[in-house]
């Protein structure tokens, strides 16, 4: 038979044109034609062996199609690409992620964060909006995680996704979570306290160190409790020698920051050769250096530091325990000399200076007390009473 011959069946308004199947044989192509809303329609109902057709399915079809149990072929085509282009223009966990860390500076920061979404938080939210995430769909996650993750590295994932949602509705993209999200007790009062002798003996190994670099970034985290990355990314003219600041640019809470240069990290920064990079710790190619972990892990290997004692971060964390527990510097102060955006993360060394307080109130009523007692014993010796008398 010649193709595109319509050929009729018993059913009105179905018939068929030959056509080839995949397979190279004869096949059966059916088409079905009805009027709906006073309009004629042609279409193809489907092909004999590759959709299964036969003159009465076709048939069911068209009379389907005729009292609107189903849609035509445009209108089911037209449907699907409105359906398409809704869900293209969904602001879904995924595509917010996209934009999300776009706007974030590059950096291990980025790159772990981009590493907790594609590991915990793609698979279960990528394809939702945010109203569409239940606290229970939140929850099972938190669960699960715990179970095999530490609370503090559960609450950081926990942070990305809202952070993710709270830049859509900060950008007019999508709603925010319509709940808060629950997350795990974290302890975050280690706060890493090196005794006198322990820290000497770091002081010694780090002084003893053959690479310069290595001995230059982690005093300069003990003098200035800067962080690892603000001390790596540090340029020259991020330093002021003649106010006595540093600039700390795009740190981890977001703006730039200025915190005071003392007498020891100047000491630092003037005894460090310049080269041509603008850089203070210039990496081997361009840019800066990313990395000291050989050098410290050399540090720690010579010194006998305790176990839970983090080598660089410590220094920071060595740098605040200090001031706190001396006693002579307030929260508010230490807040802003860390960096901090949220208070809380200063109170973890609240502790040392409350210790030193009572330390300093016990102090005072020892000498209340001494004083009390001394004015006694002149009143006795007034009144013509020995000491020691019966």
């Amino acid at each position: 038979m010649p193709a595109n011959i319509r050929t009729k069946t018993r059913y009105p308004g179905v018939y068929y044109i030959m056509g080839t199947s995949t397979e190279g044989k004869p096949e059966k192509i059916y088409y079905i034609r009805y009027r709906r809303d006073g309009k004629m329609i042609e279409e193809k109902a489907g092909r004999q062996y590759q959709n299964d057709m036969t003159p009465a399915r076709a048939n069911n079809i068209r009379s389907n199609r005729i009292i609107g149990k189903e849609p035509s072929n445009k209108e089911d085509r037209e449907a699907k690409a409105a359906a398409k282009a809704a869900e293209k223009s969904k602001w879904t966990i995924q595509k917010l992620s996209e934009e999300y860390f776009k706007g974030r500076p590059e950096g291990k920061s980025r790159n772990t964060d981009q590493g907790r979404y594609d590991n915990h938080l793609k698979s279960e939210f990528g394809k939702r909006e945010p109203h569409e995430i239940a606290p229970l769909d939140v929850d099972r996650l938190r669960i699960r995680m715990s179970k095999k993750r530490k609370p503090q590295t559960v609450t950081h994932i926990l942070n990305l996704l809202i952070w993710i949602t709270n830049y859509g509705a900060a950008n007019n993209l999508s709603a925010p979570l319509p709940f808060k999200v629950k997350k795990p007790k974290v302890d975050n009062k280690r706060t890493e306290f090196l005794s006198p002798d322990e820290l000497k003996g770091y002081l010694d190994a780090i002084e003893a160190d053959t690479d310069p670099q290595v001995r230059g970034a982690m005093k300069l985290a003990l003098f200035t409790g800067m962080r690892r990355s603000e001390i790596l990314k540090m340029k020259w003219r991020d330093i002021d020698f003649e106010r006595g600041f540093i600039t700390i640019r795009n740190p981890k809470g977001g703006q730039d920051e200025v915190v005071p240069m003392n007498d020891d990290a100047r000491g630092v920064l003037e005894s460090i050769n310049r080269s041509r990079s603008p850089y203070v710790f210039p990496g081997r190619r361009k840019g800066h250096r990313v990395d000291i972990k050989n050098g410290i892990a050399r540090i720690r290997k010579a010194t006998n530091l305790p176990k839970e004692f983090r080598p660089l971060h410590g220094l920071r964390h060595q740098f605040a325990s200090m001031l706190a527990s001396s006693g002579q510097v307030d929260m508010y102060t230490l807040q802003k000399l860390l960096t901090h955006k949220d208070p809380r993360m200063t109170q973890r060394y609240s502790h040392l200076r409350d210790e030193t307080l009572k330390r300093a109130s016990g102090l005072a009523g020892t000498l209340i007390g001494k004083a009390v007692a001394d004015n006694n014993d002149e009143n006795i010796v007034k009144m013509g009473v020995k000491k020691n008398e019966g």
